[in-house]
């Protein structure tokens, strides 16, 4: 198990999801609407799911912007 990568990985979301920019809005082919979350260097990092309305994934995203914590990383057994 690569402990650091995963880390790593929880860190670049702690840190994009606070940031409006990094958040790529889009709609399917199907008209349903979802983001993807990007790191600095503009690799998806996060997907969400498909929502049936504007509104609900903005409030998505601002779900992510307000609980992506700074909480610290802990390996469980």
């Amino acid at each position: 198990e690569d402990l650091g990568g995963c880390k790593n990985g929880i860190s670049s979301c702690q840190t994009n999801g606070k940031a409006d920019s990094s958040f790529e809005k889009n709609v399917a082919k199907d008209g349903s609407f979802y983001f993807n979350l990007k790191a600095g260097n503009g690799q998806i990092i996060g997907k969400s799911e498909m929502y049936t309305t504007e509104a609900a994934r903005d409030n998505g995203i601002a779900s992510v912007m307000n609980n992506c914590g700074d909480d610290d990383v802990r390996e469980d057994s």
